[in-house]
């Protein structure tokens, strides 16, 4: 039995989508392996950090009035998690440490949440730009290897995590503090020797 013309242009229309996606995968799974081999945490860090992270996030919007009047980031980087964003009181603040603290393999909490109303798109914007300039100009820097600091920012304020020796720390913190934006950098990392 022959397949016309038309019909064989047709399956092979519809399975480049199908090939497109799988190339995507295999480049998102080549991209994390290398983000991984890259990385100081064991790869079991790397995926528990994740975790954490979902977990946290999850148990946040969990509760209505955490989810409905507060902002918060999670960021986890070998157990340590770091929250930031805004809470409207102590109270939440305060909830929001025990929910993440209460999440397993976390080994400390660091709640740098302020109090207020949760940040405009505008200023969440503003934070997503000077973390990409910061990145950038720890790339350019050769004193250090870049991918082993992650930059949160928020509200001006650049945290900056990882497991670095205590000259890398201070190379990523003067870097940082350069950047236009910037109002202040505060270190949430662990020394190695």
């Amino acid at each position: 039995m022959k397949i016309g013309k038309a019909v064989g242009i047709a399956i092979c229309v519809l399975c480049v989508p199908a090939i497109q996606g799988c190339i995507g995968v295999a480049a998102v799974g080549v991209g994390t392996g290398a983000a991984v081999a890259q990385d100081r945490r064991t790869p079991g860090s790397y995926i528990d950090d994740g975790i954490i992270e979902q977990k946290v996030r999850a148990a946040i919007r969990g509760e209505e009035i955490l989810r409905d009047r507060s902002h918060v980031n999670v960021t986890s980087f070998n157990g340590l998690v770091l929250l930031t964003g805004q809470a409207p009181g102590e109270s939440l603040r305060d909830r929001i440490t025990e929910i993440a603290r209460g999440i397993p393999k976390v080994r400390a909490v660091q709640n740098e949440i302020s109090f207020g109303a949760p940040s405009s798109i505008a200023s969440r914007t503003s934070d997503s730009w000077i973390t990409a300039k910061v990145k950038t100009a720890m790339f350019t820097d050769e004193a250090f290897n870049a991918t082993h600091v992650k930059v949160v920012t928020e509200n001006g304020v650049v945290y900056l995590m990882g497991l670095l020796r205590q000259s890398e720390a201070e190379r990523a913190a003067e870097i940082a503090r350069r950047v236009g934006g910037v109002q202040r950098v505060v270190k949430v990392m662990e020394y190695i020797e």
